[in-house]
């Protein structure tokens, strides 16, 4: 090499040295930072820090705040890593009057609970008892009353099933003035049809129907009795097609058969 320069082994070693103890100075403070950082997390982990500090509860009318944190076990002793949002779902589903819910943590140490509930449609009246049905047909034996409902139709006569479930569902599709001028619903059911059911409304009339299409029958109430003679009452049938008869000529007819 005429042109370079020829170093000698005795001048790099101490070049060699020193490039060694920096690559060992820079991995002991990685190590170290590691350490240390492990040595924090665990520290926040065993501290008041990392505990549940605020529980929101979010959706709920029926169940208070308390009964919804009660019932998902959250406590502010609860370690916040320690949460488990399935778990707190599965224990909040077991509420009757619960549909779903969502669990969100936001940190640093804040819990929300969203709640959907089911609505209650209407109130089943048995012996002495009322009992309500929720939106998804379900009758909910462990909420009797025996003060009568006053915002919801009372059903006479029904039990779980397809019937109960189709009743509800109408109820549901109906306007909600509509609904509110029903009072009692009567599960009578006929030899030729198994979903009959008697409505007495709040305006004094009585309303024969049959399940299989009452919400689009029954949606033209309003028009129909704005048609009538308010001194004149009496049932009006939504069977198969729509008529009227007063309370007296249906007693007329009663005599005669």
């Amino acid at each position: 090499m005429d042109k370079g320069k020829i170093v000698a082994l005795e001048d790099r070693i101490p070049k060699l040295k020193e490039q060694r103890r920096r690559r060992a100075n820079k991995r002991l403070v990685l190590l170290l930072l590691l350490f240390f950082t492990m040595i924090a997390i665990i520290a926040y982990i065993q501290s008041p820090l990392s505990r549940v500090k605020s529980i929101m509860v979010e959706g709920n009318e029926v169940y208070s705040d308390k009964e919804i944190i009660r019932t998902s076990g959250l406590t502010n002793n609860t370690n916040i890593w320690k949460v488990k949002q399935k778990d707190i779902a599965v224990k909040l589903k077991k509420l009757s009057e619960v549909k779903s819910t969502a669990v969100n943590i936001h940190w640093p140490n804040t819990i929300v609970i969203k709640v959907k509930e089911h609505k209650r449609m209407a109130y089943l009246k048995q012996e002495q008892y009322y009992f309500p049905v929720m939106d998804n047909g379900k009758v909910l034996k462990n909420k009797k009353t025996e003060i009568i409902p006053t915002t919801s139709p009372i059903l006479f006569e029904f039990k779980e099933g397809a019937a109960l479930k189709e009743m509800i569902k109408s109820l549901e599709i109906l306007p909600k003035e509509i609904v509110n001028s029903i009072s009692e619903i009567h599960y009578t059911p006929t030899k030729t049809d198994s979903y009959h059911i008697s409505l007495f409304m709040n305006e004094g009339f009585e309303v024969s129907a049959t399940l299989r299409n009452f919400a689009q029958k029954m949606v033209h109430y309003p028009s129909i009795i704005s048609q009538l003679d308010p001194n004149k009452k009496g049932i009006i049938d939504l069977e198969v097609g729509s008529y009227f008869k007063t309370f007296e000529e249906e007693a007329e007819e009663k005599k005669v058969e």
